[in-house]
């Protein structure tokens, strides 16, 4: 690592960065040239503790040693086998291992390479399943308002995040959208799911009504949205929208890309809110971010449905040249054999008072108009400057690169979201150096 300090490549325009501002990034790098356990190395040779598990997905630390030597091992006896028609061992040794984890009754897994991937098959066998019971009129999508699906047409299709929308025409027919669940009004400063808003459910009867339930095939949501600022849902809501689906025959799938693999204190954040969806999307976590990656789980009624008809013949139309690659499969068996030897998938039940405590002592701070908790995820909503939308917070992200601290920002909200192996006293760094970013640098 050492050699790579100091250096920087000679010319920066040829990568045109996704979710960046290129202009700005490219006249002020921030390089990232190592990384163990809860802290980055800079290109300049300064340590910065991740605050974010890189990109809401490196839950067990940085550079974990069973990880690395499950890939290295991996690479030097099988780096690729084909999936369609053919397999190889670990593909279905870390499916066996991921139903072991999932909600009761998640007993089949379809392999994919990302969260967005991880959405559009979701959708896609939803829409498959219905049509294999012989219910091909169900062809709406229901995503929600501020949704997060990934960057696909289906994910941001059903999102609700307007800037991944507004540029990329009509996207997929048949799609509706719920409310968000955002109440600052009466939520404001809420510890945990608030208390307000599980009314706001509802509104799946009315948009049911609207287009009629012989026409809807699913409804997808996060169960704790995180790409647009942490929003919690409300005490009741998603136990609502269980029943709702349940009644009209509808599919209901977890987008748990973000709070899979232990962000809440369990295995999903169906377990948490104990809530069986019908379908789970994962990926994030499910590597530690080492090798892209992702699963999606099915409940054997669905999986069920599509074994008919001849045995020779095909029976779901879809996947990827790498879904369940080798090496990625072993960077997955390598991540879950961590998360169980240190307590990774439970550890966050463990951290979260300290951590809530933590996050809420900056109610005083400046400019800070509400927080918002739950597991080891955390927000701070910021005031927007006049006229200057999303600049606070990005001011404050780079004022805590600067002090040597990872946040993530979306428009005026700070998100936070560390390692699961994070300790008390890097909390308290955490905390301290946000704290001193918000009370004197922006």
């Amino acid at each position: 690592m050492s050699n790579r300090l100091n250096t920087t490549p000679n010319d920066l325009s040829a990568f045109w960065m996704p979710f960046t501002a290129n202009r700005q990034f490219k006249k002020e790098p921030r390089l990232f040239v190592g990384a163990k356990d809860m802290y980055y190395t800079t290109h300049d040779g300064r340590t910065v503790l991740d605050g974010t598990a890189g990109l809401w997905c490196v839950n067990a630390g940085h550079c974990r040693p069973k990880i690395t030597e499950a890939i290295r091992e991996q690479a030097g006896e099988l780096d690729y086998a084909p999936a369609f028609q053919l397999g190889h061992p670990k593909a279905f040794e870390l499916a066996n291992r991921l139903v072991d984890i999932a909600p009761e009754g998640m007993n089949h897994v379809l392999y994919t390479n990302s969260g967005s991937e991880s959405v559009d098959t979701a959708l896609k066998v939803a829409l498959a399943y219905h049509r294999a019971k012989g219910n091909g009129s169900r062809f709406r999508l229901i995503g929600r308002e501020r949704g997060y699906h990934g960057v696909n047409f289906g994910g941001i299709s059903v999102g609700g995040i307007v800037a991944n929308r507004k540029m990329f025409g009509t996207l997929l027919t048949g799609v509706d959208h719920l409310p968000h669940t955002h109440l600052p009004a009466k939520n404001a400063f809420s510890r945990g799911e608030p208390e307000h808003g599980a009314d706001l459910a509802a509104e799946l009867e009315r948009i049911v009504t609207l287009h009629d339930a012989s026409t809807v095939a699913a409804v997808i949501v996060e169960p704790v949205a995180g790409s647009t600022g942490v929003l919690i849902p409300p005490k009741g809501y998603l136990q609502k929208l269980r029943e709702i689906c349940t009644k009209h025959g509808i599919l209901l799938i977890f987008d748990e890309v973000i709070t899979g693999y232990g962000r809440l204190g369990t295995p999903f954040a169906a377990q948490y809110f104990d809530v069986k969806p019908d379908i789970i999307t994962t990926a994030k976590g499910l590597t530690n971010g080492v090798i892209p990656m992702g699963a999606v789980f099915v409940t054997s009624e669905i999986h069920d449905a599509f074994m008919t008809g001849p045995e020779h013949l095909i029976e779901f139309f879809h996947g990827y040249t790498y879904s369940g690659n080798p090496i990625a499969s072993a960077a997955a068996l390598g991540t879950l054999d961590t998360y169980r030897e240190e307590g990774l998938l439970t550890r966050a039940a463990e951290l979260a008072p300290y951590w809530e405590e933590a996050l809420h002592s900056l109610k005083d701070c400046p400019h800070v108009i509400d927080i918002r908790n739950i597991g080891l995820i955390g927000a701070v909503e910021l005031e927007p400057i006049a006229g200057e939308p999303t600049k606070r917070a990005f001011s404050a992200f780079l004022k805590a690169y600067e002090k040597g601290l990872l946040i993530r920002t979306t428009g005026d909200i700070i998100a936070l979201s560390p390692p699961l192996i994070i300790e008390k006293r890097q909390i308290d760094e955490l905390f301290d150096k946000l704290r001193d970013v918000l009370k004197n640098n922006i």
